[in-house]
């Protein structure tokens, strides 16, 4: 049997960059608040949670996994596209923020000198977690392998003279005094 080709798909439909399409059919869809389970409005990243008779019932022999991830609440059928911004189990929660490591392994892949990049949250007493990167250099980086910065401290100014000269002692000052004094 010959099968004619069929069209090209991809024209018939505009997509935005980013998005993963739609909510499929027959199934309805909300965003909702990760602590807090209250449905979000538009264009606000939360917990995508959909519903439909195409979707599993729960987990085989788990009640207590069923009752973690499904809830019988009504949802709102919403035909705007979908932007998954990071699995919920790996967001980083920095001083009562979510920070999804995708979008920050997405700003440093965007670098031409870093080939690929992982974040990861690492413990803090202060913050409760902080972002933490692992980087890979890309082949077109122009430092020797000796000469790579091994650690990042993001902080709320670079110490300078009135000169515009740059205070490494009091960096490394501050350095001495452990990471969390850093800001």
């Amino acid at each position: 049997m010959t099968v004619p080709h069929a069209p090209d798909l991809v024209f018939l439909y505009k997509t935005k960059s980013g998005a993963c399409e739609t909510v499929i059919r027959n199934a309805d869809m909300k965003v909702v608040d990760t602590i807090t389970g209250v449905s979000l409005p538009r264009n606000k990243s939360g917990e995508i949670c959909i519903r439909g008779d195409q979707l599993m019932k729960g987990y085989l022999n788990d009640p207590e996994a069923t009752a973690r991830t499904i809830d019988n609440d009504g949802y709102v059928d919403d035909d705007d596209d979908i932007f998954i911004v990071d699995r919920l189990k790996e967001l980083i929660k920095f001083k009562g923020y979510q920070v999804a490591p995708a979008e920050l392994e997405a700003l440093l892949i965007s670098h031409p000198y870093i080939e690929d990049a992982a974040v990861v949250a690492m413990q803090d007493e202060v913050a409760g977690e902080v972002p933490v990167a692992f980087v890979v250099s890309s082949e077109g980086s122009q430092v020797v392998h000796y000469k790579r910065v091994n650690m990042v401290f993001f902080t709320d100014y670079i110490p300078k003279a009135p000169s515009g000269k740059i205070l490494r002692k009091d960096l490394r000052s501050r350095l001495a005094n452990g990471p969390m004094n850093l800001s």
